[in-house]
């Protein structure tokens, strides 16, 4: 997909279906709701100022069981638009009040993540001036300035009286840009790399003494940070090669460059716009059959503290606060014993929009084992590619392969898509295991090997036990 078109903001809901097909697998609905959440943030951003306020994105909740690729999509679409994403499991929160991490922690998170986003881009586009002032620096270190290597005669002259004629001076100073020159070019040659020099590096002096607060690190405050901001740095001297010399001063510099100020406005502001929180296992947290007793009772709470955050309300933050009205939250949950109708009703409609996706069958198994982009077929040739093998499977192995995991996702857990991972391994395990003393690099793969392979595990239900 053309770049120009992402960095632009006119991505269309066709597109974004395109891009999420080249991963995943059926599930059109879905892909369909998350495409058209994000085109309605592309309109929202061409309206004024004041009507934009007024539109809320409409969150998703998506039902249906693991491994049928709910997490997948959130991922891929936060990707494609390079936004802030994080994903959560509302079962590992607790009540305000309770022992535990709170709601809000899930915002610092992303924020976080933003930040080093935001930061990681910068140094990067300033990655060719950061280099640049690298290598001035590795050419001081391998050059010491005159004022450190005078000569002797130069004393005498000082206490003389005696000066240099600006010919002296010119010609010292031609002599001096030309060895310069000499030790750029073989620095950018490589062939300093393993030289030993000595370098001054900044040092934070509480890098090594990483303690926080008690409860200061679910309010997202790091008493080391905030001291190590305070405290002056420490200059150490120490002995490194030319290469790691470079890599460390280009960092240093990049990190100079780099105005920290801006870098955090435009990732607060790109949570706020952009940010996307998948919210897994929210099933987890449902009180089944309306018991409000026991465990429920914190679950409820747990549920009444997302309504805020989902609704719109500023949370505090490190780095500033951040309003969490334009931040697309996504639900997700198996669903199988609780409903949705089990969540309480103000969450329910926070959640107005509501996706089934479809349990995976064998053909849906046999396609994501070869049509996404990174397949788990291409995955497993390149990793044996390595070893000089070449993996050849037949059309029949492949669909034994996706019939066997489907069988085992009827009779056993539905684990979804991520059965394939286990059969591929146990397909795979001796010839991974013999691959590096293996004479004959073609290995072929056909029905009779798979069901050599794994038609002994599947059917055998104590082996079965041990197999995810």
């Amino acid at each position: 997909m053309n770049e120009a078109v992402i960095k632009e903001g006119n991505l269309t809901p066709s597109q974004v279906m395109a891009y999420l097909d080249r991963y995943i697998i059926g599930q059109t609905k879905a892909k369909k709701a998350v495409a058209v959440a994000l085109r309605n943030r592309i309109r929202r951003k061409k309206l004024p100022k004041e009507l934009a306020k007024e539109i809320i994105p409409k969150n998703i909740l998506m039902v249906g069981p693991t491994g049928v690729g709910k997490t997948e999509i959130a991922r891929r679409l936060a990707q494609l638009v390079d936004a802030p994403f994080v994903k959560v499991e509302a079962s590992k929160y607790t009540e305000v009040g309770y022992v535990g991490r709170d709601v809000e922690s899930m915002i610092r998170e992303m924020v976080d993540i933003s930040v080093h986003m935001v930061k990681s881009r910068k140094i990067e586009e300033n990655s060719a001036l950061a280099a640049a002032l690298a290598e001035e620096r590795v050419l001081d270190a391998l050059l010491p300035s005159r004022s450190r290597t005078r000569h002797p005669q130069d004393f005498m002259r000082l206490l003389l009286g005696d000066t240099m004629d600006e010919e002296e001076v010119e010609e010292v100073d031609e002599t001096k840009k030309t060895t310069r020159e000499k030790f750029r070019r073989l620095l950018r040659e490589g062939k300093l790399d393993d030289r030993e020099i000595e370098i001054e590096v900044v040092e934070n002096p509480l890098s090594n003494v990483p303690f926080v607060g008690a409860g200061m690190e679910e309010m997202g405050l790091n008493l080391g940070e905030m001291l190590g901001g305070i405290l002056p740095k420490k200059i150490k001297r120490k002995r490194a090669t030319v290469a790691n010399a470079l890599k460390i001063f280009q960092l240093e510099e990049a990190e100079k460059l780099t105005d920290m100020d801006a870098v955090i406005q435009e990732a607060l502001e790109k949570v706020q716009e952009e940010g996307i929180v998948f919210i897994d296992e929210l099933d987890k947290i449902a009180s089944v059959d309306g018991h409000k007793y026991g465990p429920d009772v914190s679950r409820e709470g747990v549920q009444r503290d997302l309504l805020p955050l989902v609704e719109g309300t500023t949370v505090q933050t490190k780095y500033g606060p951040v309003k969490t009205d334009h931040i697309l939250f996504i639900g997700a949950g198996a669903f199988h014993a609780a409903k949705p109708s089990d969540l309480i009703p103000e969450l329910q409609g926070r959640f107005p929009i509501r996706v089934e996706l479809d349990s995976l069958g064998e053909e849906e198994l046999l396609r994501i084992l070869v049509e996404p982009e990174n397949s788990l077929i291409k995955q497993y040739k390149a990793l044996l590619g390595t070893e000089g093998i070449e993996l050849i499977f037949t059309d029949e192995a492949l669909k034994e392969v996706a019939s066997l995991a489907a069988k085992m996702n009827r009779e056993m857990e539905n684990i979804g898509a991520r059965r394939l991972h286990t059969m591929m391994e146990q397909l795979l395990e001796e010839i991974s295991f013999k691959a590096p003393e293996l004479t004959e690099k073609e290995v072929y793969i056909d029905e009779a090997f798979v069901r050599e392979r794994l038609v002994p595990l599947v059917e055998n239900t104590d082996l079965r036990r041990y197999l995810l």
